[in-house]
C-alpha cells in the first residue's frame, strides 16, 4: 500500500478515532545534538554506536545495530505543567532526521513490544494496555475511547521507555 493510501485509510481510523503519532519535538533533538546536553535538564548526552533497536524518538525508525550512531539523553515527555515529571533516557540518530508526524504507526514499530498509556487531566495515568500479539489500532482505540483520556504515550513494554506521543487529530472540516 502506498503512503497516501495508507494515510487515507488511517484517517477513518479504527473505532472512528482520528489521531496523530508524533516523535519528540525537532527543537529538542536539535539542541541535544548541538550542545550534547539534555535540553530540559542539562545532563550530559552520550554518543554511541547502536547496540539495540531503539527506536529513534524523533523519526521513530529503528537503529541499525553496529552501524547507526545515536545520541542518548534525558527527556521529559509531559507537557502539562500539572503532570508529575517522568524523565527518562531516549535515543535519537546522531545525524539529523525528520520528525515523524502522521496518523499511521510506523512499520518499524509494529514488531516491537509496545505499551499504550492513556493520560487525563494533569497527566494522570488512566489506563495502560500492552499491545502484545494484538494489532496496535484496536488497543489504541480502547485507550483513546476511555472517558477522560486526553492523550496517549507509546512506550517500550520491555524497558518502559517513552517512544512517542499520540493525540486525537481534529477534523479539518
Amino acid at each position: 500500500m502506498n503512503r497516501e493510501a495508507g494515510r487515507a485509510a488511517s484517517l477513518y481510523v479504527h473505532g472512528m478515532q482520528r489521531y496523530r503519532i508524533q516523535g519528540i519535538p525537532e527543537s529538542i533533538a536539535t539542541v541535544a545534538r548541538a550542545t550534547m546536553r539534555s535540553p530540559q535538564y542539562g545532563h550530559p548526552a552520550h554518543i554511541e554506536v547502536a547496540t539495540g533497536y531503539g527506536p529513534c524518538r524523533l523519526c521513530l525508525q529503528t537503529f541499525t545495530v553496529g552501524s547507526d550512531e545515536r545520541v542518548l539523553f534525558t527527556y521529559q515527555p509531559f507537557t502539562d505543567s500539572d503532570a508529575l515529571p517522568a524523565p527518562g533516557p531516549v535515543f535519537i540518530h546522531r545525524e539529523p532526521c525528520g520528525r515523524y508526524d502522521d496518523a499511521v504507526l510506523p512499520d518499524a514499530l509494529r514488531p516491537l513490544p509496545l505499551v499504550v498509556e492513556g493520560y487525563g487531566a494533569g497527566g494522570a495515568l488512566l489506563v495502560q494496555r500492552r499491545v502484545g500479539t494484538s494489532s496496535f489500532e484496536p488497543v489504541l482505540d480502547e485507550v483513546l475511547g476511555r472517558p477522560g483520556t486526553h492523550y496517549v504515550h507509546l512506550r517500550n513494554a520491555e524497558a518502559g521507555c517513552f517512544i512517542a506521543r499520540i493525540d486525537r487529530d481534529s477534523p479539518s472540516d
